[in-house]
């Protein structure tokens, strides 16, 4: 049996209720959805809770899924792009918390300065346009692929990421090179 067939057993395995085959197919994909979670929540504790929500909703909403194997990463990134939107319309009381950072060891502080630049220019962008920027260039989502997470068309997909990458540019702060007499 190819490895194709046996992945597609393993979808069909899981929408008639096999926990193991769900566990198989939802493995490879908690990585980039705890990832995406974390950008849209900005918190690493809401994030994992988003996730596991997702997770549960996906289970129980599995034999609705109508596509491929190939076509299940996006659909578990929109269940999860969705159960983060629901999180965040909390109520006003809800405990907001930062997003804890993490050092790297041997970024240079030139290197710091220019992350930091480029991450408050992405902060600055709607909602929207960081998920979609996140979802096309850190997750490698095809334009396909990201047009399903956001829900809008691939036409709407594909301006969206336009249009906030040329947003980026105003917000980034430029070196200047300053000539020496």
């Amino acid at each position: 049996m190819s490895l194709v067939m046996a992945q597609d057993r393993t979808l069909v395995d899981a929408m008639d209720g096999d926990a193991g085959a769900f566990d198989a197919l939802l493995a490879p994909l908690l990585d980039p959805a705890y990832r995406l979670a974390v950008v849209m929540l900005d918190d690493r504790i809401e994030a994992e809770d988003a996730v596991q929500e997702a997770a549960l909703k996906a289970w129980s909403r599995l034999r609705q899924f109508r596509g491929d194997r190939g076509q299940l990463r996006a659909w578990f990134l929109s269940v999860v792009a969705n159960e983060c939107r629901m999180s965040r319309r909390r109520p006003w009381w809800s405990v907001l918390r930062r997003a804890e950072v993490e050092e790297a060891a041997g970024f240079g502080e030139d290197e710091a300065i220019r992350a930091m630049d480029l991450e408050q220019a992405i902060r600055r962008l709607p909602a929207d346009d960081q998920l979609a920027l996140f979802a096309h260039f850190y997750l490698d989502l095809t334009l396909q692929e990201s047009a399903r997470l956001l829900g809008v068309s691939l036409a709407t997909a594909k301006s969206r990421i336009y249009r906030a990458a040329r947003r980026l540019r105003p917000g980034i702060a430029l070196e200047e090179v300053i000539p020496t007499a």
